[in-house]
C-alpha cells in the first residue's frame, strides 16, 4: 500500500479542511449528547483553538495535554494543535491525580486543556507540574486557570496551518498501562492517514454514508481511530459518548443514533450480551435483535475475543464481531478478521499495508503452526518512545516492531493469539496459553468474566490460577469451582485446567477495558 502524500503535509488540513473542500461543510460530523456539529462547526472550532495556542505562546513541537471527555472540545483540541504544529497529548480520563502529575512532567506539556470535573481532583498538584504554564478549563474556571469558552470567543476564525511535513511529529499517546508504566509513544503526521486507509477503508469499507460509534474512548489509540480520524477521512459521522460504557447506556446510544459501525472491547461485548440474553429470555429475541438493527459491522480489539462470545452474539443479533489486534505503537489495528470471512477465536489476517512475522527468541522465522513472538511492519509505526531509549531499541527494530505478543499462524493465513510474551505459562514443560484457558471458562454458562495467570504451588512449580466473575444467579461456592475445573478438563487438554479458582466481584482493568494481569500476578 502506498500513500501519495506531499512532502509538506498537515494532518489537520487533511482530516478537517478536505471535508469542506469536498462540499461536506453542512454535513453532520459529530453527534454529542443532544446536539449535532457539522464539519463547518468543527473546522471553526479547530481554527479558533489553533489561534488560542498561538496567543498563549505555544510554539511548534511544544506539547499540549488534553484531559477531556469524548466531546467537540477534544476534537478541536486535537486537530487545532496539529494545525499550528503544536503536539497534542491526549490523556486517559480515568487515572489518579498522581498519574497525571507524572504524565504532565514526563511530556513537559506547557498547556493543559481539561474538563472542569477532571481538573478539580488534579488542581492541588498543579504546583508540582514543573512545565505547566497554562490550564484551560472547559466549564467555570477558578484561580489562575483560563476559561475555554472565553478564549474561543476571542480567537479569530481563520487560522493558517503550520507548514509541517508528512514526517513531522503530530501527537503522542501514552501506552495504556496493561503491561507496566505508561510510555509516551510519538506518532507522525502521516500515521493517521495510513491507518484510516488500511483499516478504516480497506477492511471496514467506511464511506460518508456511515455513522460510527465507539465505546472505546478517544484518548485510547483504538478509539481515536474508530470515532475520529476514520470517519473524518471519508466524511462520515461519529457519535460521541462521554459517559461510562455500561451495557444499558451503550444500547440506548445505539437505539437513539442508529450507528452503522460499532466498536467495543471484548469485555463490553460480554456484558452487553449478558444483558441482551436476559432480556431475550423475557421479551423474546425479536425486540432484542431490533436494538442492533442499524449496525452493519461490529468491531473488537484491545484483547482477544473468545469464540463463545462471537457465536452467542451472532446467534442473537445476526452479526459477526470482527476481532483484531492493534497497539499504541502501531496506532491502530494491524491484524483483523474481515467481513464475511471471520474465523471465531482468531485475530484474523494481516491488514493491508502491514506484514507480520512470527519468530523465535533469536529472531528466526518460525514455520506455520508454531507459537512465537509477533513482529509487525507498517508505516504507522511510532517513531520512538519519549525518554525511553533502551525500550525504544528493544521495540522498534528498523522496519519491524516487536509487539510483545505470542502468536501462531495457521495454513490459511489466520493469526491465533497465545498470550503476551510474559503471560505464557509452562506447565509440566509444555507452554500453556492463559487465553485458551480463559476461552474455555468463558464458554461455561456461569462465567461472566475471567483472567488466568501463573501461580506457584508448594513445590514452586507454575500452574494456572483463574480469577472469575460469575453471572447473576451463580454462587461462588467450592462446588461451583470444582464444576468449572471439570468443565475445563472436558473442553481443552486436561493438564491446562486451573489448579486454583478465586471468585471476585470485578477484575482490575485499564480505562480502555484491558485486564491488568500483572496486578493479578502480584
Amino acid at each position: 500500500m502506498q500513500l501519495d502524500l506531499p512532502e509538506r503535509f498537515n494532518a489537520a488540513v487533511y482530516f478537517v479542511d478536505r471535508n469542506l473542500q469536498a462540499g461536506r461543510g453542512n454535513k453532520i460530523a459529530v453527534w454529542h449528547e443532544a446536539r449535532s456539529y457539522t464539519y463547518q462547526d468543527i473546522a471553526l472550532r479547530v481554527n479558533r483553538w489553533g489561534n488560542v495556542l498561538r496567543t498563549l505562546g505555544l510554539e511548534p513541537e511544544r506539547r499540549v495535554a488534553i484531559l477531556c471527555l469524548d466531546s467537540p472540545e477534544f476534537i478541536a483540541g486535537f486537530f487545532g494543535a496539529i494545525r499550528v504544529g503544536v503536539v497534542p497529548v491526549p490523556l486517559n480520563t480515568l487515572l489518579r491525580p498522581a498519574d497525571y502529575e507524572f504524565l504532565l512532567n514526563d511530556s513537559r506539556a506547557r498547556a493543559l486543556l481539561v474538563h472542569r470535573e477532571l481538573w478539580e481532583p488534579l488542581a492541588p498538584l498543579r504546583h508540582r507540574c514543573r512545565h505547566l504554564r497554562h490550564v484551560i478549563v472547559v466549564g467555570e474556571a477558578t484561580g489562575d486557570c483560563l476559561e475555554y469558552e472565553d478564549l474561543m470567543r476571542q480567537a479569530g476564525s481563520e487560522c493558517e496551518a503550520a507548514e509541517t511535513s508528512r514526517d513531522d511529529v503530530a501527537f503522542w499517546l501514552y501506552s495504556s498501562g496493561s503491561t507496566g508504566f505508561p510510555k509516551g509513544t510519538v506518532h507522525l503526521q502521516h500515521d493517521l492517514v495510513w491507518c484510516a486507509a488500511s483499516m478504516g477503508q480497506a477492511v471496514l469499507g467506511l464511506t460518508e454514508q456511515d455513522t460510527t460509534f465507539s465505546a472505546a474512548k478517544l484518548f485510547f489509540a483504538y478509539g481515536l481511530g474508530n470515532n475520529l480520524y476514520f470517519p473524518f477521512s471519508v466524511g462520515a459521522s461519529a457519535v460521541l459518548y462521554p459517559g461510562r460504557p455500561l451495557p444499558e447506556a451503550i444500547f440506548e446510544v445505539i437505539r437513539r443514533h442508529r450507528p452503522t459501525v460499532f466498536y467495543a472491547v471484548p469485555t463490553l461485548y460480554g456484558t452487553m450480551l449478558h444483558l441482551a440474553e436476559r432480556r431475550a429470555a423475557v421479551e423474546g429475541p425479536g425486540p432484542v435483535r431490533e436494538l442492533m438493527r442499524s449496525v452493519r459491522c461490529c468491531v473488537s480489539a484491545g484483547e482477544p475475543l473468545p469464540a463463545a462470545i462471537f457465536h452467542r452474539w451472532q446467534a442473537l443479533f445476526g452479526l459477526e464481531i470482527l476481532d483484531g489486534i492493534g497497539s499504541t505503537e502501531m496506532l491502530q489495528t494491524f491484524i483483523s478478521n474481515r467481513p464475511g470471512r471471520a474465523r471465531p477465536g482468531s485475530s484474523g489476517e494481516a491488514v493491508p499495508g502491514h506484514a507480520a512475522r512470527i519468530v523465535d527468541e533469536e529472531g528466526r522465522d518460525l514455520p506455520r503452526g508454531t507459537v512465537g513472538d509477533l513482529l509487525i511492519k507498517g508505516d504507522s509505526a511510532a517513531a520512538f518512545y519519549w525518554n525511553r531509549h533502551q525500550q525504544s531499541k528493544e521495540t522498534f527494530l528498523g522496519e519491524w516492531v516487536r509487539t510483545g505478543d505470542r502468536y501462531s499462524q495457521d495454513a490459511d493465513g489466520y493469526y491465533w493469539y497465545a498470550g503476551r510474551s510474559d503471560d505464557m505459562l509452562k506447565v509440566g514443560g509444555i507452554w500453556v496459553s492463559p487465553i485458551e484457558v480463559e476461552s474455555a471458562l468463558l464458554s461455561h454458562p456461569a462465567v461472566l468474566e475471567c483472567a488466568v495467570v501463573g501461580a506457584r504451588d508448594r513445590d514452586e512449580m507454575v500452574k494456572p490460577k483463574a480469577f472469575i466473575v460469575l453471572k447473576d444467579g451463580s454462587q461462588p461456592t467450592a462446588e461451583c469451582a470444582e464444576q468449572l475445573r471439570a468443565f475445563v478438563k472436558e473442553t481443552i487438554a486436561p493438564f491446562k485446567y486451573p489448579r486454583w479458582i478465586e471468585f471476585v466481584s470485578e477484575l482490575p482493568k485499564t480505562a480502555t477495558g484491558k485486564i491488568q494481569r500483572f496486578r493479578l500476578r502480584t
